[in-house]
């Protein structure tokens, strides 16, 4: 709970860029937007300047029960660089969850840039090709979320007003980024809490 008021759950909740408004059915479109924050707070990784999406969505794997808290209750994950075949050519998605709360598919896209237009059309396909593919006649329609290092809130409305499937755009936060000289010099989170084992045996 504390670690939930340091991060200002409360103004975080809700708070992304949507069109769910234009895509759900209420009551589902108000539930879905309580779902997404903005921004994510991913102060648990260690990166260095320069990192790619790949790096990050490696580190968000590697700590999925931290990823999970700060998703929020509900997802499960599903998996990581997630192959799709669609019209003989292979595609992969970065992360795929499924909400058990709103019973849908979640596609998460990583960005390590700005947001910019023409990643709504990529997510787009993506969310296409599962509703097409992987949901179930019971499911949903999937759910796409793009977390980018920085948004302009109303370039991102833009993007999303025309588009039919549901998304959201969302900022992501980490603590500060290391040096790329100094990466080799510190402890991973890894190595520390082996050290805290080790003196506590």
């Amino acid at each position: 709970m504390a670690l939930q008021i340091k991060s200002q759950l409360f103004q975080r909740n809700g708070a992304a860029i949507t069109n769910f408004s234009n895509t759900l059915p209420e009551p589902f479109s108000d539930l879905a937007q309580q779902t997404l924050k903005d921004p994510y707070v991913f102060d648990f990784m260690q990166l260095t300047e320069g990192f790619k999406e790949k790096d990050l969505e490696n580190q968000l794997v590697n700590h999925i029960k931290k990823f999970l808290l700060e998703l929020g209750k509900g997802f499960a994950f599903v998996g990581q660089q997630y192959h799709l075949e669609i019209a003989n050519k292979d595609y992969y998605m970065g992360l795929l969850f499924y909400h058990i709360k709103l019973k849908c598919y979640v596609v998460i896209e990583l960005k390590s840039t700005a947001f910019i237009p023409e990643y709504a059309g990529k997510l787009n396909f993506y969310l296409s090709a599962v509703d097409s593919t992987l949901k179930g006649a019971d499911d949903k329609p999937t759910i796409g979320i793009l977390l980018c290092r920085e948004k302009n809130n109303i370039e991102a409305e833009f993007a999303l007003r025309d588009i039919n499937k549901p998304m959201g755009v969302s900022e992501f936060e980490l603590t500060d980024i290391l040096p790329e000289n100094l990466k080799s010099s510190l402890p991973t989170i890894e190595e520390i809490e082996q050290n805290i084992l080790e003196d506590e045996q």
